[in-house]
């Protein structure tokens, strides 16, 4: 436990939650902050900063519940659809540094819009491909 963390002062019981579920690896609330009704976070018990830095086998519990919750949170506010996101780092919207899965009820009214696609330039998508392979040897 990280003593000025704030997901593990909630999983410690030292700062109230909404807790919609917990078992031994991770512990899940609703966000006081959601997008949409229903929006969930999934923390492992664990601190871990973000994906970098977390063990397989923690994350791994991490996704195994967001897997059981996303479709019992979608029917228990019938939702259309749902977003799953982990935002790691400052650029990346990550503002509390412990991993944590997002589970955000969308609605095909809800007015949120979807990430637009920027496309390559000629020839660009394989000099990132080869950029991003070449950190596999």
């Amino acid at each position: 436990m990280e003593t000025d963390c704030l997901f593990c002062k909630i999983v410690n019981g030292e700062v109230p939650s909404l807790k919609i579920y917990e078992d031994e690896f991770t512990f899940a609330f609703l966000d006081i902050h959601p997008i949409n009704r229903g929006h969930t976070l999934v923390v492992p018990k664990e601190h871990h900063q973000n994906i970098y830095t977390v063990p397989q086998s923690v994350f791994q519990h991490v996704m195994d519940t967001v897997r059981i919750l996303a479709p019992k949170i979608k029917q228990a506010v019938a939702a259309d659809g749902i977003n799953i996101g982990i935002n790691n780092e400052t650029a990346a919207g990550q503002l509390v540094f412990h991993l944590h899965a997002h589970i955000i009820p969308r609605f095909n009214d809800d007015g949120h819009a979807h990430w637009h696609g920027n496309p390559y330039q000629t020839g660009e998508i394989e000099t990132i491909k080869d950029i991003i392979t070449q950190e596999f040897k």
